[in-house]
């Protein structure tokens, strides 16, 4: 290991991170609900809690008018009901784009339109109108001069792959492929945009809980999976399942379209039969998923992707049908107050901990931004690696805190008593933990350019103990 790494440079080495945030977050504001705050109220939310990216399922001319000055980057839906107009129309294609887009350019920032949504599983079966009705809503931004500052795209289910276990075997069903895929994917190719993805892992933890670890699942430290296919191991299934769609892409040579992740999320409350559904996993799914996206990049098989995560979703909805689960995705009650914990900002995740219980409400200004201080039952914080940032990041890191930043790395030495398991993250984890605790836990003192994170359990490496004091 090395241990000389200057206090400069690792100034340096803050100052770029927190210049390149690896990915954006963003959440879905769906409104199949009789009791939610008025759209000017949720704006104020979203503000609040630091969110610059929004997605909804319509146009609604009163969230399109709340948005309007804020600065949040929204993206629009086409309802799958308007596909056939706008597929057999340009007019009407034309006319839509001028009254729910032009008409708030550019006081509200409008950045994608999703023509549609699962298109491929609606039992209307308007499959064949999506490709079509993409084009005509695209030629009507071009007659706008809107086409260079707005994407189009469509979110497809993980149910549109013909295969996703493992993930390198990840390929598209095959009736869709000619008729829809390639003609759609040849149109994103051209308009430099982007697929949209709806990934829940809750759903496939659920329908095999019996082989799938729920650690796995959650984000949580676990052996992970080897893909025989690939080599690559995975240490969760977002992961796998995201790859399962680049593989998709690979197979078909689309290999330059990005994905955005247009839904995820996980219940905090289910039928009995609804496995996992809880707040402990919800926060769990939805904080480690956060803390992925914004300090570390990519994936197993594309470790440079720059991913957009959009969380579904902002309230319980009461009026969703469908399993209990349906109404309990949400991360706010209709009355504004936290469902649970969740950071939603590289700055909140400094002094989030690892704990679900809800904060004050945040209607008026009384939020903690996304993630407050909590305390474990015994009074104990430890400091630990991220173990999904990057390597070469991390290992600076521990340069830094073995260096300049004055921790105890004896134990972590060749032979020493810490020095087993020798893995990067799990020095790291002993190294950070000595500078927090020397730095008697202040606030900031367990960050390390996003690389690392405070835990209220503590740490478990082999045999090793984590100090909780000096």
């Amino acid at each position: 290991m090395h241990y000389f790494f200057t206090l400069f440079t690792f100034f340096i080495f803050l100052t770029f991170i927190a210049l390149t945030n690896a990915g954006n977050i963003g959440i879905n504001y769906g409104r199949i609900a009789n009791n939610l705050p008025s759209a000017t109220k949720v704006v104020q939310l979203l503000k609040s809690q630091g969110i610059t990216h929004v997605k909804i399922y319509d146009t609604d001319p009163s969230v399109l008018r709340a948005l309007s000055g804020s600065k949040i980057k929204l993206t629009v839906d086409l309802p799958n009901q308007q596909l056939f107009a706008a597929a057999k129309s340009q007019s009407f294609a034309l006319s839509w784009v001028e009254r729910n887009i032009v008409a708030y350019q550019p006081n509200t920032i409008i950045e994608a339109i999703a023509v549609g949504n699962e298109v491929f599983v609606d039992p209307n079966n308007s499959t064949k109108y999506l490709v079509p009705a993409m084009k005509n809503i695209y030629r009507s931004l071009q007659k706008h001069n809107l086409h260079n500052d707005i994407k189009v795209s469509s979110p497809i289910a993980l149910s549109a792959l013909g295969n996703s276990y493992p993930s390198s075997s990840g390929s598209f069903r095959p009736e869709l492929i000619q008729p829809v895929f390639k003609p759609m994917l040849d149109f994103l190719r051209e308009t430099g945009s982007y697929l949209m993805v709806n990934v829940y892992p809750f759903f496939a933890y659920e329908s095999n809980a019996d082989v799938i670890s729920l650690d796995y699942a959650l984000f949580r430290e676990n052996p992970g999976q080897v893909d025989a296919g690939n080599g690559l191991r995975y240490l969760n299934l977002f992961d796998a399942q995201i790859d399962a769609v680049f593989a998709a892409l690979s197979r078909l040579k689309y290999d330059d379209i990005n994905v955005v992740v247009s839904e995820t999320g996980w219940p905090s409350k289910g039928d009995g039969n609804e496995v996992g559904a809880s707040v402990e996993n919800a926060a769990a799914y939805n904080a480690n998923l956060v803390r992925k996206i914004l300090t570390s990049k990519g994936t197993p098989l594309r470790p440079k992707a720059d991913l957009t995560v959009f969380l579904f979703a902002l309230f319980n909805e009461n009026q969703k049908p469908g399993p209990t689960s349906e109404r309990n995705f949400g991360l706010f009650y209709p009355d504004e107050k936290k469902v649970y914990n969740v950071p939603l900002t590289v700055e909140a995740l400094k002094n989030y901990h690892d704990d679900p219980s809800p904060a004050s409400p945040v209607s008026g200004g009384g939020g903690s931004g996304g993630g407050g201080v909590s305390k474990s039952t015994t009074g104990n914080t430890w400091c630990v690696a991220n173990p999904y940032a990057d390597k070469n990041k991390l290992q600076d890191a521990l340069d830094f805190a073995c260096g300049e930043g004055g921790a105890d790395c004896r134990p972590i030495q060749n032979n020493a008593t810490c020095f087993d398991p020798n893995t990067l993250v799990a020095h790291a984890s002993f190294a950070f933990n000595s500078y927090y605790q020397k730095q008697a836990r202040a606030g900031g003192s367990c960050y390390f350019g996003g690389t690392s994170y405070v835990v209220t359990q503590e740490p478990k490496y082999g045999k090793c103990e984590f100090p909780t004091g000096y």
